[in-house]
């Protein structure tokens, strides 16, 4: 398989977190849409790593990782958030291609 250094994914996000309750009602809170430059830790197979949000739109999303990730396109992935210091599923995602290390 290739290194990749960013990668280009089509996502889909959870409606609901999980694990967190909101103050009040006992609903869970909303996943916020992805926004541009922010920090999400990617889970590819067994490595987790850090990546930010280069490029949103629609439920396709650009991010560049913090450190190269051997993988596969078609790969799942899944998608975390820092919410409260814990990091938090907000979804997953499918690799569609990527920029590989020459």
């Amino acid at each position: 398989p290739n290194i990749y250094t960013e990668l280009e994914i089509s996502y889909y996000l959870l409606r609901r977190l999980l694990g967190v309750r909101t103050e009040g009602d006992k609903k869970a809170a909303k996943v916020q849409k992805l926004t541009k430059s922010e920090v999400l830790m990617v889970n590819i197979g067994s490595l987790s790593t850090g990546g930010r949000v280069i490029a949103v739109k629609a439920d396709l999303a650009k991010i560049g990782l913090t450190t190269p990730v051997c993988t596969e396109v078609g790969e799942k992935i899944a998608l975390s958030r820092r919410i409260d210091k814990h990091w938090r599923l907000i979804g997953w995602g499918q690799i569609r291609r990527g920029i590989t290390v020459k």
